[in-house]
């Protein structure tokens, strides 16, 4: 085709020519030539991508995954698309990033939909991850109304596709619906202890509302549901300016700040690497269990403990300074993994100390991108170093 036309070209070039524009028409034949080479090469190049397992069309699943560009969405698309299945990811990028799923880009089992699922979305899958929502607190906090839709409306809207299309769903909940709790560690058994109306609530009470929808769809019209209520997770891909103790310790490290306590740092978490969650969703989903489950890890660490460690991994001394408790802030936070462990044949592998170390590689060279001013995709609505240094410095970090 390309020979075709180059033919003409020179054939047109050829008629239009007269003897004192040779030159001219020598310059056109190089270009063009030139471009000729360009368009070869192009045609030479094949998008290499992660190796994929193969699978028959009767053994591929459709599996759609909602905020499949964000931080944990995106490790679980690379599992599954790993795992041979056809994967369609629907997002509206408020929090995710289209640089996190990149590497899926023009492979034949993979889909990428722009879209909020507030709305109304018509797909044949046979499974869904429902993981869309904003996760952090600046991020559910920046409009409490949106996020409540998303965990509400956007959540009926999921329902009601796997309805229609008899489509198995996981839906993510979180170690918030506990809210600050006084059982220690928290079995699903536990109902929580929930401010119903603090900064918090239009995240903490949106998931716990969608968890009763998931269970009156599973009663009523007899949908399979999953529930895991996931726990503080870690990782690559983590916004960098998400508000998190992990992001905000590492960046406070790598920048050579002081380390920011809220309260007096004997609050404790515990804090799971993400390839642990995502081995964990998948199992859940591929198991027989509908009630609740908790993923996380039960290693549990005071905020200061935490601090340190990150310091030390990073390799400074950075001052640790303490300020006022924020509101509404889990004194405690450890799961009770019992169920995980006897349904799902499933517990995290990953110590701290070696997650960290992966973690904060990324965060290293995430950071220098943005200090050379190049794109980077986590800064998706920072404008300079200082604006990022005034969020991790700003009352409003969470721990």
């Amino acid at each position: 085709m390309n020979s075709v036309l180059l033919y003409f070209l020179f054939s047109f070039i050829g008629l239009l020519a007269n003897g004192d524009n040779n030159d001219s028409l020598t310059k056109l034949k190089e270009e063009i030539l030139e471009l000729q080479k360009r368009i070869d090469n192009l045609e030479k190049f094949h998008k290499k991508y992660p190796r994929v397992k193969y699978l028959s069309i009767n053994e591929q699943r459709r599996i759609l995954v909602t905020g499949g560009a964000g931080f944990v969405g995106s490790h679980l698309v690379d599992r599954l698309m790993r795992d041979g299945h056809r994967v369609t990811v629907v997002d509206n990028f408020f929090t995710g990033s289209k640089a996190n799923i990149e590497q899926w880009f023009g492979h034949p089992n993979f889909e990428l939909i722009n879209h909020d699922i507030v709305n109304s979305l018509f797909i044949e899958v046979d499974e869904i991850y429902h993981l869309a929502s904003p996760a952090s607190p600046p991020h559910y906090m920046f409009n409490a109304i949106k996020t409540i839709k998303t965990n509400t409306l956007g959540t009926i809207n999921m329902l009601g596709l796997a309805r229609r299309v008899k489509a198995k769903l996981l839906f993510t909940s979180t170690s918030e619906v506990y809210g600050d709790p006084e059982v220690h560690p928290q079995p699903e058994t536990y109902w929580g202890n929930v401010n119903p109306i603090g900064p918090r609530a239009c995240y903490d009470e949106s998931k716990r509302v969608a968890e009763a929808m998931c269970f009156a769809y599973a009663r009523q019209e007899k949908i399979q549901v999953r529930i895991a209520r996931i726990f503080n997770t870690y990782g690559p891909r983590m916004n960098l300016n998400d508000g998190r103790v992990i992001s905000n310790f590492i960046i406070q490290s790598l920048r050579k700040q002081n380390l920011t306590l809220y309260g007096n740092g004997n609050q404790t978490r515990s804090f799971q690497y993400i390839d642990d969650l995502v081995n964990g969703l998948v199992a859940l989903m591929n198991s027989n269990y509908s009630k609740p489950v908790n993923l996380g890890n039960p290693d549990e660490f005071t905020i200061r403990d935490t601090a340190l460690l990150i310091r030390d991994v990073v390799g400074n001394s950075n001052e640790v300074v303490v300020k006022e408790k924020m509101e509404d802030d889990p004194q405690r936070r450890k799961p009770d993994i019992t169920v995980a462990k006897r349904e799902l044949n499933w517990e995290p592998k990953t110590r701290l100390r070696e997650g960290l170390m992966k973690t904060i590689d990324y965060f290293r060279s995430e950071v220098d991108k943005n200090d050379n001013s190049e794109n980077l995709h986590t800064f998706y609505y920072l404008n300079s170093k200082d604006e990022l240094d005034e969020i991790i410095n700003s009352d409003k970090i969470e721990l």
